[in-house]
């Protein structure tokens, strides 16, 4: 059964008969369908008519044309107009830029301009360093993409990929204060984009990639951080395993295992699969099974293999395993799923270890129906915001990106993303720790502030910190 949700939303305007009755027999139709009726707001009103818009939750694009036709067979009715919320919200574009100074009066224009600019100009020229105090900087990134790993769907494009950039624009300013800016570049070669990356890098005080397809993020990430004197960030690789981490260790408390004791299954071996792999390795945890289409890896596996899979069967999978998801799974204590729809079936999840844990991320579709799965584990978690605990990103790089920009951080470490974790983790006492409850929400206030104070600690305890000065977390 589809599930409404807002990402489906639209808003029907309808002009209908001003008798008694009208409005029920709408809303019954749209309940009785499916849909989900948000609000309903009067128009206008006359004698004989009535017009009303409808904003309804719809399951997916189909369940909304559908749930339109429906209300057509209404006698006295006439749909006047069908608007999809989504796209409204993105038209012309989700972010701007403002300035910060008032430009009133020739004074105004002397100092932000010529000719009193000049003079900064010439002091950063003198010395490059105090560009961090003296423009935008020092509280500013740029979100790269190439366009093509863009969410579950793949290589779409750099142009198609925007509207996802600006989005996470938004996020970064929302929960970090950190000014981020879209950068969506028309070419797949990754020297091309390192190139470019850092010949752009003189203005930007660190840089988030984004969406770009593995193996090739791995070469652009570890390149770009060698040439680099400002932070590189992978979110697709680092920012989920932080969020993932901080998960397991809260899941752990609740059923009771230990991170050195437990199996763990990750399907799909792409940025994200990796990372989390690297992550809850270096953690402690012993037994790793990571697989791809072709199965489980293991250290001496021939198909389907490059560089980077030969380097992360060195640290997992010790017992060399091999077979298909459905093999491997048996014994499991966690399922993490960050690959494809429906690919672990419900035997799948029988096949595991008492008090199981399944974060299934795939989004929109995990990779099992999480309604069908929960009888069967003890903690159940997904990328939705629509079930219960979401592992998504925004719990990390906002907060994540904030503390690298306070000390000026030289590089990103592993120290950093372990010390992001436990701070994601530990927002949630142990008292309020439950099966439903392992992860904060991603409004949760308290996140973004302690996850970048994890970082600064982190940072300068590791000797990457090159400014031991905390500023205030809303300065921009």
């Amino acid at each position: 059964m589809l599930t409404p949700s807002s990402s489906y939303s639209f808003t029907v305007r309808i002009k209908s008969e001003n008798r008694p009755g009208m409005v029920g027999r709408i809303t019954s139709i749209i309940g009785e369908s499916g849909g989900d009726i948000g609000a309903i707001d009067i128009v206008s009103a006359k004698k004989n008519h009535v017009t009303r818009d409808y904003t309804v939750n719809a399951g997916n694009v189909e369940h909304s044309h559908e749930l339109v036709e429906e209300l057509k067979v209404i006698d006295g009715l006439e749909i006047i107009s069908v608007s999809d919320r989504t796209f409204l919200v993105h038209l012309g574009g989700k972010i701007t830029i403002e300035s910060k100074r008032a430009l009133n009066t020739r004074d105004d224009l002397s100092m932000v301009y010529t000719p009193g600019v000049a003079r900064v100009c010439l002091e950063i020229a003198e010395d490059k360093s105090k560009v961090y105090n003296l423009t935008i900087k020092k509280n500013t990134i740029a979100i790269v993409t190439d366009g093509s790993a863009v969410l579950g769907l793949g290589d779409i494009g750099p142009e198609a990929a925007l509207p996802v950039m600006e989005g996470k624009s938004m996020l970064f300013k929302k929960f970090g204060g950190v000014n981020a800016f879209p950068i969506c570049l028309n070419t797949k070669d990754p020297e091309e984009i390192i190139e470019t990356v850092e010949r752009i890098a003189p203005v930007f005080g660190g840089i988030n990639l984004e969406d770009i397809s593995a193996p090739r993020c791995f070469h652009i990430e570890r390149e770009l951080a060698r040439r680099l004197d400002i932070p590189v960030f992978h979110d697709d690789q680092h920012g989920t395993a932080v969020v993932v981490m901080a998960g397991v260790i809260n899941s752990l408390k609740v059923v009771g295992k230990k991170l050195e004791e437990v199996k763990i299954v990750i399907a799909g071996l792409g940025a994200a699969g990796m990372a989390c792999a690297r992550l809850l390795a270096h953690s402690g945890v012993r037994n790793i099974i990571g697989v791809d289409s072709t199965g489980a890896l293991y250290k001496g596996r021939e198909n389907n293999m490059n560089e980077e899979k030969v380097l992360l069967s060195e640290i997992t999978n010790p017992d060399r395993v091999s077979g298909s998801l459905n093999t491997v799974i048996e014994g499991a204590d966690i399922f993490l799923g960050v690959s494809a729809p429906n690919i672990l079936s419900v035997e799948g999840v029988k096949k595991m270890a008492k008090d199981s844990i399944v974060f299934a991320l795939s989004n929109p579709d995990p990779e099992v129906d999480p309604v069908k799965a929960e009888p069967f584990v003890r903690i159940m978690g997904t990328g939705r915001s629509d079930y219960q605990n979401q592992i998504n990103n925004v719990l990390c790089f906002p907060g994540f990106f904030k503390g690298l920009l306070v000390v000026n951080a030289s590089e990103i470490n592993i120290e950093m993303k372990l010390a992001a974790a436990r701070a994601i983790a530990e927002v949630i006492k142990e008292d309020e720790l439950s099966e439903e409850y392992i992860i904060p929400s991603v409004f949760d206030a308290r996140v973004p502030p302690l996850v970048a104070t994890a970082v600064v600690d982190a940072a300068v305890e590791t000797g990457v910190a090159r400014k031991e000065t905390k500023r205030d977390a809303d300065d921009d």
